[in-house]
């Protein structure tokens, strides 16, 4: 868990904005593959998965990297973590070092986290 999950309601900020999308929770389940109840289930969330975040933010074209803290961080770790680049062919210094900035703030929040449960 990250210190922005325990601050952000996930599951309202995506109701909020399929809602003001237009498209009716019937055809975002059909779009999605899954059942209304699933939708109305992932409202109720307060910690929704950041890749059902961004699998609805795409069925309804709609960016939440404004509204969901840490999504933008975890799009560019998840998308360098899929591109493995062992010889550096493709990805450049700084993208190199955004990543590994990102990953150890990462680790470093959990070893917080750890230390703070501890207590």
């Amino acid at each position: 868990m990250h210190i922005w999950d325990i601050m952000q309601h996930k599951g309202e900020i995506v109701e909020k904005a399929v809602r003001e999308s237009g498209y009716s929770i019937t055809r975002l389940a059909k779009k999605l593959g899954k059942s209304r109840r699933w939708v109305y289930q992932i409202f109720e969330r307060p910690n929704v998965s950041m890749d059902y975040i961004i699998e609805i933010g795409r069925a309804i074209h709609y960016d939440f990297s404004s509204d969901i803290k840490g999504l933008r961080e975890y799009r560019q770790s998840e998308t360098l973590q899929k591109w493995v680049d062992p010889e550096g062919e493709f990805f450049t210094e700084a993208e190199k070092a955004e990543y590994w900035k990102n990953k150890y703030l990462l680790l470093l929040e959990k070893y917080n986290e750890l230390l703070t449960s501890q207590v």
